[in-house]
């Protein structure tokens, strides 16, 4: 099973930027995407094969999540089960037969970290959620979580020291996460690759000096390290500042 996360940055504009040939070339059987920014009503386009389920923010243009899928969940279920998190679009939950697949836009600290309050909430009711589901059975967590954990992480590590993503303290969330019972899928398979990033400022030329940051994952409860074939950044897809980010997973007779 070969799954995909992308930070569209506006899927409306990224459709006119060869969306669909991304998407068709990538081949994925689960597609998920962050910053939508658009209603479901929108959506001027077919994906023949996949049901779609999305979760728009209440403010028009803002946030947003979406997954396509050519695999028929068993359920689905919106946000993380936290009011003081509604409103937003920022997470869907597909459950599968054998995992759960939450796909997550995690909110932005902001310039000067004026929104890191509001970030610590969201990590610790977020964390709490996943922690529930894992109760029940393995979960699979995709998408743009603003945050580059370690030094690797980002090209300009001491610049960007207690800028937004890349703080001491949403960076020890990220490690609390990955210490409940978590893998970070890209590093488990690429622990010492550098220069591997999934997002660009659209300044300064910094795609094109690979001046970026790894903020989007896919992470997987513990115990499906086993099922993780190959974890992957496609950098060479464009569309949006972010790239497309996957994870493929071996057969469940294979754990």
């Amino acid at each position: 099973m070969k799954l995909i996360s992308w930070n569209v940055n506006g899927l409306r504009a990224c459709l006119k930027k060869d969306f669909l040939c991304s998407f068709t070339a990538l081949d994925g059987d689960v597609f998920c995407l962050q910053e939508t920014k658009m209603l479901p009503e929108q959506a001027e386009f077919e994906l023949p094969g996949y049901q779609m389920f999305w979760n728009s923010a209440e403010k028009k243009g803002y946030s947003g999540t979406a997954i396509f899928t050519r695999i028929p969940p068993l359920s689905v279920s919106y946000d993380i089960g936290d009011d003081a998190h509604v409103g937003e679009g920022r997470s869907i939950t597909l459950e599968f037969e054998d995992f759960y697949l939450v796909t997550v836009y995690t909110p932005n600290a902001q310039d000067g970290l004026k929104r890191l309050d509001y970030r610590m909430a969201w990590e610790d009711a977020f964390r709490t959620y996943l922690m529930e589901l894992d109760r029940k059975k393995p979960v699979i967590v995709c998408g743009d979580m603003n945050v580059a954990h370690k030094e690797i992480d980002l090209k300009n590590p001491r610049s960007n020291h207690e800028n937004p993503g890349f703080s001491d303290a949403e960076r020890e969330k990220f490690s609390q996460l990955l210490a409940s019972g978590f893998t970070d899928t890209f590093r488990f398979l690429h622990p010492d690759l550098t220069g591997a990033y999934s997002w660009w400022s659209y300044r300064f030329h910094a795609r094109e000096n690979n001046a970026g940051w790894r903020i989007d994952y896919f992470l997987t409860s513990d115990r499906l390290r086993e099922r993780i074939a190959d974890a992957a950044i496609h950098a060479d897809v464009y569309g949006s500042d972010h790239c497309p980010v996957s994870l493929t997973l071996a057969s469940v007779n294979k754990i």
